[in-house]
């Protein structure tokens, strides 16, 4: 059978979606835009993080960066129709592909039951010249294995990245992604002091939101299902 030569439409036909990620903002690097597109169609869409972003903010302690991460994720995910947030405590940047991490993903993933599963992507490089993180790595290898333990996992099983299997065309709501990632402000004027908030926001959108055939779409990688 010959492959072809575009990804696929992204699957329509489920209820109920759980994005896994390590960290906060996570779910707005490439993400979002389809995110808001799915709620505002009536469908359930979860978010799960492994750590509170501790670690991220320079200069700030962990012990304020942590609650502080927590509501701009908290925010950035009401803005994109997702109210169910939840937190887990790993340790941000020292995320590894464990027993306990993958048990933990089993077990919400069990327990919450989506028909599809879009987790963090975990290839080694985002392009030629631009390495992913470790705690990327990981954690998507993780949620993989988590899948992979499970007797009845879920439908789909979809990492969000680059050359994608499955795209989910997003025009429309770009602006919602631009203002999800944008809810992040603290962190990004740290991250960034020298560029306003929104035109990094709008800039990480129109990056990971490619044009394909004259769409913007946002890409997604097809590692399990269980069709046949």
């Amino acid at each position: 059978m010959t492959a072809p030569t575009e990804p696929q439409p992204f699957p329509a036909d489920w209820d109920s979606l759980l994005v896994l990620v390590p960290h906060p903002d996570d779910p707005e690097y490439g993400t979002a835009a389809a995110v808001a597109k799915w709620t505002a169609a009536g469908k359930t869409v979860r978010y799960a993080l492994a750590c509170r972003g501790e670690a991220g903010i320079e200069g700030m302690a962990p012990q304020q960066a942590g609650p502080l991460r927590e509501d701009e994720q908290r925010r950035a995910a009401a803005i994109v129709g997702v109210s169910h947030v939840d937190f887990w405590d790993f340790p941000d940047s020292n995320i590894r592909n464990t027993p306990a991490l993958r048990d933990k993903i089993a077990a919400v993933i069990a327990e919450l039951r989506p028909d599809v599963v879009v987790a963090i992507y975990g290839g080694a490089e985002f392009a030629s010249g631009a390495p992913n993180q470790r705690d990327h790595i990981e954690f998507a290898a993780a949620v993989t294995g988590a899948w992979d333990s499970l007797t009845d996992p879920p439908r789909w099983l979809f990492q969000n990245g680059p050359a994608p299997t499955h795209v989910e065309t997003v025009d429309g709501y770009l602006d919602t992604a631009v203002d999800s990632l944008a809810a992040h402000e603290v962190y990004l004027s740290v991250l960034d002091p020298q560029t306003p908030v929104r035109e990094q926001a709008r800039a990480v959108i129109d990056m990971t939101c490619a044009e394909l055939s004259g769409r913007r779409v946002a890409g997604f990688i097809l590692e399990r299902t269980t069709d046949r």
